[in-house]
């Protein structure tokens, strides 16, 4: 529930009789409840509105679908999990190549010095 544990929610109602007292606190609970129904409604018919005026070609349009961050996480991860599932051991770039080699006690690296 948006992140918030049961010792935040404990804080927030402490916070709360403080700030508005134990007369008020329960006006105050109906006033917030009944702004939250006025505001859900607002929503679904929002959402309503919008069916209506874009048509039947839209019809199966889920209005979620169009939160940023939903969109990247479902188009750009979505084969994702297929790839994690593998059970293929990781490679290295170093196996694809051959590997290393020790060079003897003394020798240096070959350097190019174009390369660098």
């Amino acid at each position: 529930m948006f992140g918030i544990g049961p010792l935040e929610l404990v804080v927030i109602a402490i916070v709360a009789v403080l700030l508005f007292g134990p007369d008020r606190l329960p006006e105050f609970a109906r006033t917030a409840g009944r702004l939250l129904r006025q505001v859900r409604q607002m929503v679904n018919n929002a959402q309503n509105d919008l069916r209506t005026e874009l048509g039947p070609e839209f019809a199966d349009l889920d209005v979620r679908d169009l939160n940023p961050r939903s969109f990247v996480r479902k188009h750009l991860l979505e084969g994702m999990d297929d790839d994690l599932d593998d059970d293929k051991p990781v490679s290295s770039s170093m196996d694809l190549m051959g590997g290393t080699q020790r060079l003897p006690a003394g020798q240096r690296a070959p350097y190019d010095p174009e390369s660098t």
